[in-house]
């Protein structure tokens, strides 16, 4: 008898199981393999319960991976549904002012609700319903609203960019607690099971509205088009900030969520003397293939041949290291499309998503190369920390001005033409709505970042055949994939060394890559803050 079940009881027991991918959904072909796993006879394997579901593309042999809770002999308890379950706040609750609606700012308000703190959110954009009515005059005029757009606005830049909630954050806290309160707002289950779970731009929305419904329900506050102008310290600690309607909210308690777009408050924090430090970061360009292109390359079958129904768009991972900087793509979306990302009319910026279905014809990824704080040199004189924020935007003006200095037109290049350092005669098909027109990225980017991408992109073509092709478009630029500062704080209590009560937390303070981590930065925070 196996050493996980007991002899004297019928007690659940959770096992792992490979199927070839043909046989992965079918229960007959999982109580056969769960019966030989734990040596039991298949008519006593009663029920099963789907845990983890995973797939293992890497041979041609496609495989899924199962973790299987068992019923042994009889059913399985139920197991209870994630529920938002919030009590109300007292009267007289302490307050911690969140500045910033997305994952940070929001999983820090719920954690404070918990924790018997009134959270008072101030989000310089739109409620999620609002701004969805704000992504058309980007996409059809080219006009950027400048605090609500893909960036700005309740939930974050993942509500209307993806919800790819895949993280390796596992050791900062619980991404199942995650998950679950994503869920208990309305997420679908399936981001509990799946290895690489994603919500996407079309229900994501409705989960941070619910979620926001939770907050107020509890008896905490969010204020939309609430713009903070800059903060009110005393003492060296914080005592509040000040909006750009000139109301004041005080606390001496102050989570710092605003997201790694947010720059008048890096340069307000320096006005201030209120310390930031340079770091690492990356820009790049958007890469984007025909999806069954990628298909057939991760799926190992010929193309032109329709992907089998049991298999998701496929996705890919690339990385390696040039010259002492790393090439790699970032935040790959199948079955996706580029959007334009920018926050200001002068310039360009794009970035992917994908809707839950992920049926696009496309898939887009990322491709970008760390820039270290001593490649912004240059720009040091003039902006001093700020430096790389100064680079992001030459880089985004400089794709805005090579498309034409109208609209959100994107610089775009074959990757075939951008490997032989020569202009695109024409271009692919792109699911980039406002259009793209051909132009030498190649020449637009540094010298030293274009030989590293071209290295990277020819070996990443080596390693996935079909990669490079000349059905591929590179459009520029990929340049908000993270904060080029971190706003320092202590490790023990979270605090900025020199402001006490002030708590930098994720993306935008450099302490976050994505929904997940952020989420899990906002609650610690917040439980710093207590």
């Amino acid at each position: 008898m196996p050493k996980d079940i007991k002899e004297s009881t019928n007690e659940p027991s959770v096992v792992d199981i490979v199927l070839p991918i043909e046989q992965s959904e079918e229960l007959a072909a999982q109580k056969a393999a769960v019966a030989e796993k734990l040596d039991l006879e298949v008519a006593d394997v009663h029920e099963l319960r789907l845990l983890k579901h995973s797939i293992d593309a890497r041979q041609r042999q496609i495989k899924v991976q199962l973790r299987l809770e068992v019923g042994i002999k009889q059913a399985l308890p139920a197991a209870p549904a994630p529920t938002p379950n919030y009590s109300k706040l007292s009267a007289d609750c302490p307050t911690v002012i969140i500045v910033g609606c997305g994952p940070a700012g929001m999983f820090a308000a719920l954690r404070s609700i918990e924790l018997g703190m009134k959270p008072i959110i101030l989000e310089r954009g739109k409620d999620a319903s609002a701004r969805r009515f704000d992504l058309g005059p980007i996409l059809k005029e080219g006009r950027v609203i400048e605090d609500s757009n893909y960036c700005f606005g309740e939930g974050g830049a993942g509500t209307y960019s993806d919800g790819k909630l895949y993280t390796r954050a596992t050791k900062r806290g619980p991404v199942r607690t995650i998950y679950e309160t994503l869920v208990a707002h309305g997420a679908p289950e399936r981001i509990l099971i799946d290895a690489h779970p994603h919500i996407g731009s079309n229900l994501l929305p409705k989960v941070v509205m619910a979620m926001r419904q939770s907050i107020i329900k509890a008896g905490g506050e969010v204020h939309f088009g609430t713009k903070v102008k800059d903060f009110i310290l005393k003492d060296g600690a914080i005592d509040g900030v000040r909006t750009c309607d000139e109301r004041e909210f005080l606390s001496n308690r102050v989570i710092l969520a605003t997201g790694h777009s947010a720059r008048d408050i890096y340069e307000q924090l320096t006005k201030q003397n209120i310390r930031l430090e340079q770091k690492p970061f990356a820009v790049g360009v958007r890469i984007e293939h025909p999806q069954p292109l990628i298909d057939s390359v991760q799926y190992h079958y010929k193309q032109g041949t329709e992907r089998p129904r049991l298999l998701p768009a496929a996705s890919y991972r690339l990385a390696t290291k040039i010259d002492g900087r790393g090439v790699h793509s970032f935040c790959m979306c199948p079955g996706g499309f580029i959007v334009p990302a920018a926050t200001e009319n002068d310039e360009v910026v794009v970035n992917g998503m994908s809707l839950a279905r992920r049926d696009s014809p496309f898939a887009n990824s990322g491709m970008v190369v760390t820039v270290e704080p001593e490649d912004t040199e240059p720009f040091v004189k003039e902006h001093g920390v700020l430096a790389g924020i100064a680079f992001q935007k030459a880089l985004e003006v400089a794709a805005k001005q090579a498309g034409g200095g109208e609209g959100q037109i994107a610089p775009g290049q074959r990757v075939t033409d951008f490997l032989k350092g020569e202009a695109s005669q024409n271009l692919p098909k792109t699911s980039y709505f406002p259009g793209i027109v051909s132009s030498r990225i190649d020449k637009l980017l540094p010298e030293w970042i274009v030989s590293r991408m071209q290295r990277g992109l020819t070996m990443f073509g080596q390693q996935m055949r079909g990669y490079i092709t000349e059905e591929c478009n590179l459009i520029g630029f990929e340049t908000r994939t993270s904060s080029p500062v971190r706003i320092p704080r202590e490790n023990h209590t979270l605090q900025h060394p020199e402001v006490k009560g002030l708590f930098p937390c994720g993306e935008g303070a450099g302490f976050a890559g994505g929904i997940v981590s952020a989420a899990l930065d906002g609650m610690r925070c917040a439980e710093a803050a207590k």
